[in-house]
């Protein structure tokens, strides 16, 4: 017997329209049933672009149409809280932008009514999902480096990089915005994922940037958001982690997470400044040898892949929501890994009010 398909809605035309419209028409199982945004010509214009059958200016006239079954959420992080709440007191299961929301006690509300609703919160941690990032958490687990000795994490971007980029939310800390929440959320869940829970950390953020053009009134609008981290772990196991991570690195090497251990070493980057999964390579050695490329198994490949690498690992995302909507059962990345990631950054953001170690979570 065929399984079913699900009626999606999607909230949220930022990432929403250029990632989970295409992703969840692109998926054998979904239906893009309808579209919201605040404005409804906006809304309509959406909708007819992507052959989308309901328009709404109204998040309740949305989750009253008998062919939603699921919503992907996609808003900005302030409004996570009020909107997945609504999301699931309407019985709805979620797919939900990181970061999870604006505070560890906002997360866990969605994490306790998802778990009163029985409903199924998947957050969209998609470097979990991206073939060489797999190959690398496998061969951690076949102890391809042996005892860790240090973990290192260069994020360098460009993307806010220019002071002429214009003032938006995330601008602004109390909405959520920043390279923390943007980039470091990603970070913290891997850093779980691939290697364990975290002991204690310490962190600085700083803003290279303090004001950007209102693009409104082309005046000067203050920025208070942080765009650079710095940030030491201690893991459980005792293992140092450094992370930097910058949005305003012009020239920046990317993404890259180097293993250090006493049988070998495991290094995975990209320096695609564009497309933050496109171009990852893996690069390994053991026992002293030359660095060099490991080839990626074929059965971990994307099936296809989009001119614009988010698109598969989303796709591989949707998949891992609706498995665990069949089996009425979430699994990782669930709501349980948002509410992880969204207390680290909140002992991050304590760490550096304080100005040093904190003990983290586990």
């Amino acid at each position: 017997m065929a399984a079913s398909s699900l009626g999606v809605a999607v909230v949220g035309t930022g990432f929403g329209q250029k990632i989970h419209i295409p992703g969840l028409q692109a998926h054998h199982r979904t239906d893009v049933v309808a579209v919201y945004h605040r404005h409804l010509e906006k809304a309509r214009a959406i909708a007819s672009a992507h052959q989308i059958p309901h328009a709404c200016d109204s998040l309740e006239a949305l989750l009253a149409l008998p062919e939603v079954d699921a919503v992907t959420l996609a808003t900005p992080p302030f409004t996570h809280q009020t909107m997945a709440t609504a999301i699931l007191q309407a019985d709805k299961h979620l797919l939900l932008e990181k970061p999870t929301a604006l505070s560890l006690t906002e997360a866990q509300q969605i994490q306790t009514l998802a778990t009163q609703q029985q409903r199924i919160v998947t957050l969209d941690f998609e470097f979990r999902f991206v073939p060489p990032w797999q190959h690398l958490a496998a061969l951690l687990d076949q102890g391809y480096v042996g005892q860790k000795r240090l973990i290192k994490v260069d994020w360098m971007v460009p993307g806010r990089a220019d002071p002429q980029r214009p003032w938006s939310w995330y601008s602004v800390k109390a909405q959520g915005g920043g390279a923390l929440g943007a980039f470091a959320s990603h970070t913290f869940d891997y850093i779980a994922w691939l290697f364990g829970p975290v002991k204690r950390l310490c962190a600085q953020l700083t803003t290279a940037i303090p004001q950007r053009p209102d693009p409104e009134t082309g005046g000067l609008k203050p920025v208070d958001a942080d765009d650079t981290c710095t940030l030491m772990l201690e893991l459980l196991d005792g293992t140092p982690c450094q992370i930097t991570i910058s949005s305003v690195a012009y020239g920046g090497r990317g993404h890259w997470v180097e293993v250090y251990g006493d049988r070998g070493t495991l290094v995975l980057g990209s320096d695609n400044l564009k497309d933050y999964v496109h171009g990852f390579q893996l690069y390994g050695t053991e026992a002293g040898k030359d660095l060099s490329v490991l080839e990626i198994p074929a059965d971990l490949a994307f099936p296809k892949t989009y001119e614009d690498g988010r698109l598969a690992p989303f796709i591989r995302v949707v998949d891992h929501w609706l498995s665990d909507i069949d089996r009425g059962k979430a699994t990782a990345p669930s709501i349980r890994e948002g509410v992880y990631s969204q207390g680290l950054m909140d002992l991050a953001h304590q760490s550096h009010q304080q100005g040093g170690w904190v003990n983290g979570i586990l």
